[in-house]
């Protein structure tokens, strides 16, 4: 089980630190997320962990594919994602698509992720659909 985090108290936070961190460095993947969730705050005018959990619930997938081998085929198969399993697909979304955009610094790029999410925009909310 996760901790929360010191700032927000929120387990999610946690969760967004740990995917955005590379190489084991924390400390900066926590300067990443707090700026980008300051600067969600700023320009959303809402709390920046409202606006966080808004954005995984818009891009948390309801159904997936699996492969399923019947008689020496493979065929894809919907099936339900369980709620763990979406929250964390959504959380690697988020940040997978983020690290792709074309801002500058990381903490930009996250946080213009996380407001895209919010408008039913951007890389992840179209990833959520295929």
């Amino acid at each position: 089980m996760l901790d929360p985090d010191p700032v927000y108290n929120s387990r999610l936070v946690t969760q967004v630190i740990n995917r955005v961190m590379t190489r084991g460095k924390r400390s900066t993947a926590e300067k990443i997320v707090y700026g980008a969730l300051e600067k969600v705050g700023e320009r959303t005018g809402k709390s920046p962990l409202e606006v966080l959990e808004q954005a995984v619930k818009t891009v948390t997938p309801v159904l997936e594919t699996r492969s399923r081998r019947v008689g020496g085929a493979n065929y894809q198969v919907p099936v339900e994602v369980p709620q763990r399993r979406a929250r964390t697909l959504a959380i690697r979304y988020l940040v997978t698509y983020s690290r792709e955009r074309r801002e500058k610094s990381m903490e930009e790029k996250l946080a213009g992720e996380i407001l895209d999410a919010l408008q039913n925009q951007g890389g992840a909310w179209k990833r959520k659909d295929s």
